[in-house]
């Protein structure tokens, strides 16, 4: 199995959008990601973070963060998200579990 980078955008078996990996690439290395959906037509805010890569653009929804195992699913990397906006994303989803 490759091994998923952090920013990598994946198409996975039976899953609607784009999912965006969050998680480190330590983590990916288990066959697991964690990572936050690409909603084509949506709302800004906080926590929905307009993104445009080369063939996917929309809004990712950072709590909307799921664990996959890409083990049992097939997914296909279609995209890549640069280190200067995966800094955004990773700091409004630890913005979600900061105290105060």
């Amino acid at each position: 199995m490759e091994i998923l980078h952090q920013g990598d955008i994946l198409k996975i078996e039976k899953i609607k959008h784009p999912v965006l990996v969050v998680s480190k690439d330590f983590f990916n290395s288990s066959g697991e990601i964690i990572g936050c959906p690409i909603i084509g037509d949506s709302v800004p805010g906080p926590l929905h973070i307009r993104m445009a890569a080369e063939e996917i653009e929309g809004y990712i929804h950072c709590e909307k963060l799921a664990l996959l195992d890409l083990t049992v699913r097939g997914y296909k990397k279609v995209d890549r998200l640069p280190i200067s906006e995966m800094i955004n994303i990773s700091d409004a989803i630890q913005g979600i579990f900061e105290y105060i």
